[in-house]
């Protein structure tokens, strides 16, 4: 049996979880890498509001499929439950492998690009500050919550100031937030496709609190309102926000940029008050790397349950899976040395979309199989189903034909993880 901790964490402190896994390097970087190929801001915004409702989508499925499947784990209880062990499997590796290391790497970077003093090695201080935030979590659940709550806290007042001193200010000479100009060009474009992938990793954490569901007082009331509150809550701030950095910067400026955050300010307040939210910016990030060094671990406890190759992984004293935070913690570590920002955000954000799509799908077939039951049911079934199906499957298409070699790695990843798994269930034989 395994140590059950006695502390539970409430709606608040889920909503805190969803909030700070949600809002990271990507609503304060992405926005670069789409005015690359995008140039009319009104498609960019257009781009935000509909990475909303993909995460949205993909929030009512997850807490109708998550009050039917109690469980922790996310995608790895789900799937396991609704196809068969392997998919459920195989969801767990890209979560285990890079579904929270590498977004864990990529806003350490980010973290490290944005710190305005001193003149740090960015690998080495991102590795220096996950390993803090991982020994954190390794100490008890209530800690861990109390720090959740209190970074996710100070993220949103720096956001709404932010976006308060950017509404307040005149924009930029010049510039034309609402444009036709190339609109629906732009919008049924490759380039558009492309970058909603940049989107939805920026939205990617609207399913945070699926993963930790037995770790709740009360999961059935609890999961829906800190899935669907905390995507509602981040697609608003995201939009407003990105509507303020292109209020005050040129296209041109940003296009390509990875520090925009840094760029707004500066443009808005000047260079000494915009050095001063570069740090605030940074670490804010911490609550982010925070939600994630959390939940990410419990994935590969859970995993541990059911496979002896990762038996050793399994939950210690007080419900804390810390042996599994450290090989979290080592995970990022090698994407830090090994990966650049681009590259890693697009062969995660694949896997975790195919995931993501594997679980909306599962709707259907327990809807089929539960006609009678008690659990949230997803308002006006299948309209939001049916858009996170469309636009997953899009990106990944677009993703497939235009970024071969980080596609290609990630169904590498696959065929090495389908490798572990019978390569566990030939261990589990030869003890019996």
């Amino acid at each position: 049996m395994q140590p059950k901790s006695k502390h539970k964490i409430t709606t608040l402190t889920g909503i805190a979880i969803v909030v700070a896994n949600m809002i990271g390097t990507g609503a304060f970087t992405s926005l670069g890498f789409q005015l690359k190929d995008l140039n009319n801001p009104s498609v960019v915004l257009t781009l935000w509001v509909l990475g909303g409702i993909l995460a949205l989508s993909g929030a009512f499925s997850y807490a109708e499929v998550g009050t039917v499947i109690s469980k922790s784990g996310g995608e790895y209880a789900f799937l396991s439950k609704i196809y068969n062990p392997l998919i459920g499997y195989l969801s767990g590796w890209i979560s285990l492998t890079v579904g929270f290391a590498a977004p864990i790497a990529l806003a350490a970077i980010a973290f490290s690009e944005y710190f305005p003093f001193g003149n740090f090695n960015v690998k080495w201080m991102s590795i220096a500050l996950v390993a803090v935030i991982t020994l954190i979590h390794t100490q008890s659940l209530k800690l861990s919550a109390e720090f959740q709550n209190i970074s996710t806290l100070l993220k949103v007042i720096l956001i709404v100031i932010i976006i308060g001193v950017g509404l307040i200010l005149p924009e930029h000479s010049g510039n034309e937030i609402v444009s036709s100009k190339g609109y629906f060009t732009e919008l049924t474009s490759t380039a558009f496709a492309i970058a909603l992938i940049y989107v939805s990793y920026s939205y990617s954490g609207w399913n945070a609190a699926a993963y930790i569901t037995e770790e709740f007082e009360n999961p059935l009331k609890s999961l829906p309102k800190a899935l669907i509150g905390g995507t509602v809550l981040v697609t608003v701030l995201y939009t407003i926000l990105q509507y303020v950095f292109l209020k005050h910067v040129p296209v041109e400026n940003l296009a390509g940029q990875l520090n925009v955050g840094s760029i707004a300010t500066q443009q808005m307040l000047g260079e000494k008050a915009g050095s001063f939210f570069g740090l605030a910016i940074s670490l804010l990030l911490i609550s982010g790397i925070s939600a994630m060094v959390w939940v990410g671990p419990r994935v590969t406890s859970s995993i541990a349950k059911g496979h002896r190759l990762w038996s050793y992984f399994q939950t210690q004293e007080n419900g804390i899976p810390k042996r599994a935070l450290w090989l979290q913690f080592g995970i990022s570590s090698l994407l830090l040395f090994t990966g650049t920002f681009e590259q890693i955000m697009i062969y995660c954000g694949i896997l975790l979309t195919a995931s993501s799509l594997m679980t909306v799908l599962g709707v259907f077939k327990l809807r089929k199989q539960n006609q009678q039951r008690i659990g949230f049911k997803s308002p006006l079934f299948p309209l939001f189903q049916i858009v996170f199906i469309l636009l997953s499957v899009w990106m990944i298409v677009y993703a497939l034909i235009n970024n071969t070699l980080e596609s290609a790695l990630g169904m590498s990843n696959l065929l090495i993880g389908t490798g572990t798994y019978f390569w566990s269930k030939k261990i589990k034989k030869s003890n019996y």
